[in-house]
């Protein structure tokens, strides 16, 4: 899976465990030793999922997953709450706070990554799917092959990841760094109006036959995919 997960825990070895079997199950991950840097990476960077520590020094994960599920930016974000607390009532608060699954320490690390994988598949159908279909626009995922209004639609490689992470979630406003990160990677310096050029030529390609322009700018903070503009 093409997915970051962030995990925010203030134990070293148990957030190095996890971040290890999340890599080994093909995820990248990022790591937040306590709240407040927990909350600040979720809104910064927008992982697709986070593992969030019930216990944790100053803001507590309650807090925590009480201000991302009050955040626009982050309030769609799987949360799986981990938690010493075994007590019926405390698993109950954690849901209503906002947290989507919880698992109880001690854990298998196996566990929380089929937990992960399954948080993801609910909250994003296409990541098992095999094509993504929007508007007249129509993703082949298994042959890498895009067409809309039935016209074969020819992309690069970065167009096609662009357009594909821009399906993925559509009306979802993605920043430049986020798409730099999703589609160019976090380890290749790229700058920010690369991202500008490549949708243009991503634009050009779909509205070839003057089809309704489906991007949708949004001045300052990025690019959208919608019908509704």
């Amino acid at each position: 899976m093409d997915c970051t997960v962030l995990i925010v825990e203030d134990e070293p070895p148990q957030a190095e465990m996890l971040s290890y079997n999340l890599e080994s199950a093909g995820f990248r991950t990022m790591v937040a030793n306590n709240g407040e840097e927990g909350l600040s990476l979720a809104r910064q960077n927008v992982p697709d999922a986070i593992i969030l520590d019930w216990m944790l020094p100053g803001l507590s994960g309650i807090e925590v997953c009480r201000q991302l599920r009050s955040d626009a930016t982050t309030r769609d974000i799987p949360i799986l709450m981990l938690t010493a607390r075994g007590e019926e009532e405390d698993r109950v608060r954690g849901i209503e706070t906002g947290a989507d699954d919880y698992v109880v320490k001690p854990y298998s690390p196996r566990e929380v990554v089929g937990r992960i994988k399954g948080l993801l598949r609910r909250a994003n159908p296409t990541l098992s799917a095999e094509s993504i279909d929007y508007a007249d626009i129509s993703m082949d995922l298994i042959q890498h092959k895009v067409s809309r209004a039935e016209r074969n639609v020819h992309l690069g490689p970065i167009e096609y990841k662009l357009l594909k992470t821009l399906l993925e979630k559509p009306g979802r406003v993605f920043s430049r760094d986020r798409l730099l990160d999703l589609v160019w990677g976090r380890d290749v310096y790229v700058e920010d109006r690369t991202v500008d050029v490549h949708i243009r030529r991503l634009r050009k390609a779909l509205n070839e036959d003057d089809g309704q322009d489906l991007i949708r700018t949004v001045r300052g903070e990025g690019y959208a995919i919608d019908t509704d503009k």
